[in-house]
């Protein structure tokens, strides 16, 4: 009978040295997150259907918010914090890198392309949603092609790749055109529908994104040859390789189980807020083969 105390002293202790040593032996964001009992995601405003505020100006919703929803919860499991508190913090084009880089996000998902320049500064998730780069412009305006765009006036979002493509086209191609680059993708598509602009480049899911919320979507079209293929990855901190094969875990865990399909159905396939419009976007081929083969490289690189 003596023995049983002695027993059970020994086995607390025993527990307790393991939970101090996996205490000890986390860094970087895992560590923070558990020493704050808080994760901060990352989240955009405008980002339709990614990552957005819809009829609830505090709460973002998205597809790729629900698969850094996916992510939180797997975290949850590794840190044994099932009480995990989830701050959220908006990002734009220009911040996002600078904020996960300095640990005010400790992930952000939202439509970011993983290419070879950002890879220098962030390290980014397997890929979520592959794009093409192109034009959204009016039915009526008679625009094609990039080439219909010569000295006219042309939207994009400000720190984004698209922004990058079509300045290098101007002068490459010395189309005089005017180029405006705004501060979101609201601001944009806005500048576009007033008709301070002829058409917005961006990637073209953003972009049936944007036409679903226009006063009149069917006076819109997206067109024009891709001018590039991206990939969207979720980004973190450099060199936090522990961290980043939490989120890896979580999103491959979501596309093996097939819970991907329902997550694309929901955001692209059927109605969405804030006017509860279809964005009628079905999933591609290069999506799907991402989904079967998940990898973190970007487009330039696959």
């Amino acid at each position: 009978m003596r023995k049983a105390p002695l027993l059970l002293s020994t086995a607390i202790a025993v527990a307790l040295l393991s939970t101090q040593t996996l205490a000890n032996e986390l860094t970087g964001t895992l560590k923070k997150i558990k020493d704050s009992g808080t994760i901060t995601l990352g989240h955009r405003d405008a980002s339709i259907p990614f990552s957005y505020f819809g009829n609830d100006p505090q709460q973002p919703i998205g597809y790729s918010h629900d698969l850094q929803l996916k992510v939180v919860e797997a975290i949850k499991k590794e840190l044994n914090l099932p009480d995990l508190k989830v701050r959220y913090n908006l990002v734009t084009s220009q911040t996002r890198i600078p904020l996960v880089q300095n640990g005010t996000v400790d992930i952000e998902c939202g439509s970011t392309t993983n290419n070879i320049e950002r890879q220098k500064q962030v390290d980014f998730s397997i890929g979520i949603f592959e794009v093409g780069t192109r034009l959204l412009t009016k039915k009526s305006a008679g625009i094609q092609e990039f080439t219909d765009l010569a000295g006219k006036n042309v939207v994009t979002t400000a720190g984004t790749t698209s922004e990058r493509l079509i300045k290098s086209m101007n002068a490459d191609k010395e189309m005089d055109m005017n180029i405006i680059s705004a501060k979101d993708h609201g601001e944009s598509f806005l500048m576009l529908e007033s008709g301070r602009a002829a058409a917005f480049m961006m990637d073209d899911a953003l972009l049936y994104g944007e036409m679903a919320k226009a006063k009149k979507p069917d006076d819109w079209t997206v067109t024009g040859t891709a001018q590039s293929y991206e990939v969207y990855g979720c980004m973190v901190r450099k060199g936090d390789e522990a961290f980043k094969k939490v989120v890896d875990g979580a999103i491959a865990a979501t596309f093996a189980s097939g819970e991907i399909n329902v997550i694309y159905d929901k955001w692209f396939m059927q109605p969405v807020p804030p006017k509860n419009l279809n964005l009628n976007f079905p999933m591609s081929n290069e999506l799907k083969q991402l989904i079967a083969k998940p990898t973190d490289k970007s487009a330039e690189q696959i």
